[in-house]
């Protein structure tokens, strides 16, 4: 099966998207940013390839109606099982990585059972990994660095104490390891897994033999389908560091402006609002860029600012949106600058003013920021749609509307829930005209 892939290198994450041969989008894929871009353009495709393959999983089951009704809850638990079986393998690299970063370490006196220790959480931790995969678990990420982070410094502190073990040894090991882990690509264990997963997935279906087979032989079909990489278009923040010749990459405003003319095709004015920069771009019906404008190198007004007064006020980024939306009095914020903003901040809790109260004003500062480049770049047309990481913030949104409306009326305001795959979503279209369109054949491999 020959696929198109764009691959979006973001500041804080990397996005990719595989598309077929007749446009239809196949799987996406999204991984944190790390320094090594080529490790991350690299999982970012992976991760896009394996949904890919979930999603034809869904189309083969969807027509024997194997399942019947049961669909659903059989693919859920698939993925849970092949997510917890890529778990456990890099938690099990993570612990002899540590092992070895120990071996190293010149840590002086009283370091003597630090390799004791660090046997002992990574034997709790991986008791505790199933809980994290089961139905109806909360994490509040999907990366490995942060899930296993997050479990090693809580079970670490434990441990330590009832050792009697520094626990900044075991931090500093940590530190030492988890780089060398999260760089590396498990690609070749990805069948490995999901035939795995597909066992433990089974064993939770009660069912004959008969029914087993047919739902073994479509999904094992699809494995043994080859997803051929025909071409591949880079772009985004780190694009200059993607592993691709020149003619595979392209702008983030071309593929923005494009992905976001595919998602809604009568789209003329798109806002992109991600870690690093706001972008404000015009496009005509094809999807063609007419003009673009974007913010200067300051995190003002974008996905930083945000992660900025988070940490400002202790809370996750996650939480700012929801505690904004409670907001029931009208805060003027006089300055979006990220230093100026958190001593302003700090100035209105002492006032006495409420904290959703403030963070209401804060995205409103930060949408008007974003309002002042869209008017540079010919304001806003009819329909507008909002992509970016920041367009998932309902505060964000609901600020943008309001903005919107008391500058430009009533227009059409398009928010795709996965708007944050646009940019890659508009590197595949270009991959797919680049082949189908252009007749190149040329490859890009990531």
């Amino acid at each position: 099966m020959r696929c198109f892939i764009g691959i979006d290198l973001g500041s804080t994450t990397t996005k990719a998207v595989v598309m077929d041969e007749n446009q239809n989008i196949l799987g996406r894929g999204i991984t944190n940013s790390r320094s090594n871009y080529d490790t991350a353009a690299a999982i970012a495709k992976q991760e896009a390839l394996v949904n890919s393959r979930f999603h034809l999983f869904r189309e083969a089951l969807g027509s024997t109606n194997a399942l019947n009704g049961s669909l659903d809850a059989f693919l859920g638990q698939l993925e849970r099982d092949f997510r917890s079986e890529q778990y456990l393998e890099q938690l099990g690299d993570l612990a002899e990585t540590c092992q070895r970063s120990l071996a190293t370490a010149k840590f002086g006196a009283g370091s003597e059972g630090v390799g004791a220790t660090l046997v002992e959480v990574f034997r709790r931790i991986t008791a505790e990994a199933p809980t994290l995969f089961a139905p109806g678990a909360n994490r509040k990420s999907d990366f490995f660095r942060d899930i296993a982070g997050s479990q090693y410094l809580a079970t670490g502190e434990i441990v330590a104490k009832e050792s009697g073990t520094r626990y900044d040894h075991l931090l500093n090991v940590f530190d030492r390891s988890i780089i060398e882990v999260e760089n590396r690509v498990y690609g070749d264990s990805i069948r490995r897994h999901l035939l795995a997963a597909l066992e433990r997935s089974f064993l939770a279906l009660p069912e004959t033999a008969s029914r087993r087979e047919q739902v073994e032989a479509p999904i094992k079909g699809i494995l043994d389908t080859e997803l051929e990489e025909t071409y591949t278009v880079g772009t985004g923040y780190g694009r200059a560091r993607l592993p691709f010749s020149k003619e595979h990459v392209r702008s983030e405003i071309l593929c923005h402006g494009l992905g976001a003319h595919v998602m809604y095709p009568r789209t003329a004015t798109v806002l992109d609002i991600g870690g690093q920069d706001t972008k404000a771009i015009q496009v005509d019906p094809n999807g063609i860029v007419e003009s673009f404008q974007m913010n200067d190198r300051c995190a003002a007004g974008c996905g930083r600012y945000l992660g900025y007064i988070a940490d400002e006020m202790n809370m996750g980024l996650h939480e700012l949106g929801p505690m904004a939306m409670k907001s029931t009095k009208s805060i003027r914020i006089n300055s979006t600058c990220t230093v100026f903003a958190g001593a302003e901040l700090r100035d209105r809790l002492a006032l006495g003013d409420k904290r959703e109260d403030i963070m209401a004003g804060l995205h409103r500062a930060i949408i008007l920021r974003a309002m002042s480049i869209l008017a540079r770049s010919g304001g806003v047309r009819d329909e507008f749609t909002f992509t970016g990481g920041v367009a998932k913030n309902q505060a964000a949104v609901k600020a943008l509307n309001d903005l919107v409306k008391e500058n430009y009326g009533e227009l059409k305001l398009n928010i795709d829930p996965d708007s944050i795959y646009t940019g890659a979503l508009g590197g595949a279209t270009f991959a797919w005209r680049a082949v189908v369109e252009d007749g190149k054949t040329a490859e890009a491999r990531a």
